[in-house]
This record gives structure tokens, sequence and C-alpha cells, in this order.
């Protein structure tokens, strides 16, 4: 079995490792870019949950992602596969509304977020300034309803190849007058309480520093655990069978991430 994790910098283990949220922001590993650092993978709680069930691991979120990345990345590796689909356990912790992803050229994606111009090339200023300007509360609203209708698609669309897996919200929730019956594949998505950020700030956990939205390994462990029983044989809320908690200590390396 292997276990898939894509989503954003709280997938990604940002700030777990002194204030890096890329591994490029560590002198040592300029070259890994965007990736996750490598020292903050076997402290993720998508490690954690690995390394207790057993599984092999693929990384694939990415700090500052839009769900256009998240669900683009996110697809092509599942439309990729070929074999042993139902060895595979997608868990996608989806960003918030507002970001989006831009083309640069044929190949180069933009994620574009409200971390302010430097954030993006200097060709893209000007866009990005009057996309600031539009992100109202009635257009960030819009994009919640839109994502709804994306991510029950893609929900869909994964059922239909077998591939089992858990979504949830990092930070926002679901607002939207039409409620759907995701069955056991989604953690509260209509309720606030119910994303990664609010559930760990009820728990009493602090984020790393104040002024950043990240948690750190305690909290890590703290969701692992929350989302195991839903990978595990015997609880009603279970989306797997035949699965049991164990132990098992491995190294990460570079075949964990996406290759860039």
């Amino acid at each position: 079995m292997i276990i898939y994790v894509n989503g954003d910098s709280h997938s990604a283990g940002a700030e777990l490792v002194k204030d890096y949220c890329f591994a490029a922001d560590d002198p040592k590993y300029t070259a890994w870019q965007r990736r996750p650092h490598p020292d903050a993978i076997p402290h993720t709680y998508g490690f954690k949950l690995a390394r207790a069930l057993n599984a092999g691991f693929f990384l694939d979120a990415e700090s500052a992602s839009s769900n256009d990345r998240i669900l683009r990345t996110t697809r092509e590796y599942a439309d990729a596969l070929t074999t042993n689909i139902h060895d595979r356990v997608f868990i996608i912790g989806w960003s918030t509304w507002e970001r989006e992803e831009w083309l640069q050229g044929d190949k180069t994606y933009i994620q574009v977020t409200a971390s302010g111009t430097d954030s993006v090339p200097p060709e893209f200023g000007d866009r990005y300034k009057q996309w600031v300007i539009n992100q109202t509360p009635e257009v960030v609203k819009e994009k919640c309803r839109q994502w709804h209708d994306k991510i029950w698609e893609f929900h869909q669309h994964l059922n239909k190849l077998g591939i089992r897996h858990i979504f949830f919200n990092s930070y926002s929730h679901f607002d939207v007058d039409e409620q759907r019956d995701w069955g056991d594949s989604y953690v509260s998505p209509y309720d606030k309480s119910g994303t990664y950020y609010q559930w760990l700030a009820d728990q009493g956990f602090l984020t790393v520093r104040y002024g950043s939205h990240h948690y750190g390994i305690d909290a890590h462990s703290a969701w692992y655990k929350f989302l195991l029983p839903r990978l595990t044989s015997g609880v009603s809320t279970s989306i797997m069978s035949n699965t049991k908690v164990v132990k098992r200590t491995v190294k990460p390396s570079s075949g964990l991430m996406r290759k860039k």
C-alpha cells in the first residue's frame, strides 16, 4: 500500500524545520526548489500515517499551493496509475478558495496567493495587483461554491477509478447552500471546526511562532492520530479493510517526492 499526500504548506510540513517553507529556503537544498524540506518530511502527518500502517509514502504537497495545483497534480498522478491502483490511498488537504494558478509560458505554473507582488514574476505584477483588488467576500464565496463542485467531481472520478481517498480542508470550510453526502471520504467539509487549522487550535496547539499559520511537530502527530482511525479496519468511519496499525522506522529520500 502507498499513502499519497497532496496539499499546501500544512501537508508539506512548512516551518517544521526552522522557518523553511520550501527546501530552497535552506542554502543546502536550493536545487530542490519548491519541494518540501527533506528534514521536515518525517515529521509530517502523512509520513507518520504511512509509517503506522507499514505503507509506502509519496508526498506531492507544496507550500503556497492553490487548489488548482493540488487538483492538477493529483489528477496527473491518479490518471497515470496503471497497476496496483487499489493499493493507493490518497489524502488531500485542500487549500483556501481564493488562490489561483497562472500559466507562465508553456509549462511553468505560478501559484497566486496573498503573499504580495514579490511572490509572482515581475511581468505578472499588474495582473496580481488587480487580482488582490478583486478578492471581495462575494468573489471568494463564489470561488468556494465553484471548488465545492470541482472537488465533488474529482471525488466521483476517484471513486470510478477505485482509489480510496480522504479529503479535508486545511483552513477554509465550505460555506455553501447545497451540501452533499461525501460518505467517509471528507472530514467535516461544512464545519469550520473540522478544518486542519481550527481543529488543532481547538485542541490547544499554537503555531510555531507569532504571525505564522503553521503548526509544529506535536500538532502533526495529533492530526495523524485523528486521521488514523479512518484508515484502520474495524472502525465505522474507516475507508479501508484488512488494515492494522504497526510500527516501522524508515528514512525519507528524494524518491518520496515528485521530481521537478
